[in-house]
């Protein structure tokens, strides 16, 4: 199955602030733009899953007027992750302990005192994923009659956290089993967190799920 993972357009927001939960507002000519280019790179019966946080909401709004004949809906668990206390900070700003302690524990350490911990972010991604990847769609076949039952292409509007979490379950121990429920121990660390994500706006087409990746174990 094809996942597009779409990324919102650049944020109304100070450089170097920590914004994961906050519900900021998008750049609308960025917004439009990324809108224009998705509309003309969607394929037929694509469907639309979207962070509930307005600057993923512009971009979905945008989507419609140009693309009505696909589906939409809104999908809670794509939203960006929550830094608790530190939402609203500047990133230089915070306690340099707090941010150690965070990295010493990666996977269940709760940011900002009372947010997510990487963890509870991958799990939630992984949720999401299940269930968007279990729908079924029909197309008609060569002939113009036959249907043809597939999973439909999905597209993703959402943030570089909810992108960061994919790309570490493609490349984790739990690729081979990415439609179960994951394990109570992930195996999640700072140290092999994706650091790279797409820019503001870009867009990215995976074949979901990915082959399982040499070298990771099977997992307990």
């Amino acid at each position: 199955m094809q996942l597009w993972m779409v990324r919102h357009a650049q944020p109304l927001i100070e450089g170097g602030v920590c914004y994961g939960a906050l519900d900021v507002a998008a750049d609308r000519a960025g917004s439009l733009a990324a809108a224009t280019e998705l509309a003309a790179a969607l394929p037929v019966g694509a469907q639309v899953f979207s962070s509930s946080l307005q600057r993923c909401e512009l971009l979905v709004l945008l989507l419609k007027g140009l693309r009505p004949d696909l589906t939409y809906k809104i999908e809670p668990d794509l939203r960006e992750m929550d830094f608790g206390q530190w939402e609203g900070q500047r990133w230089d700003a915070l306690d340099v302990q707090a941010l150690q302690a965070w990295t010493d524990d990666f996977e269940h350490h709760a940011c900002g005192g009372h947010g997510e911990s990487a963890g509870q972010l991958v799990r939630r991604v992984h949720s999401a994923l299940t269930r968007c990847t279990a729908r079924d769609g029909v197309l008609t076949g060569k002939d113009g009659t036959t249907p043809l039952h597939v999973q439909p292409p999905c597209v993703w509007i959402t943030h570089a956290g909810v992108m960061r979490a994919v790309t570490w379950l493609c490349q984790s121990k739990w690729a081979a089993l990415w439609a179960q429920p994951l394990g109570q121990r992930l195996g999640l660390s700072a140290s092999d967190w994706p650091r790279d994500a797409l820019g503001f706006g870009q867009m990215l087409r995976l074949d979901w799920p990915h082959p399982p990746q040499p070298g990771y174990p099977a997992p307990p």
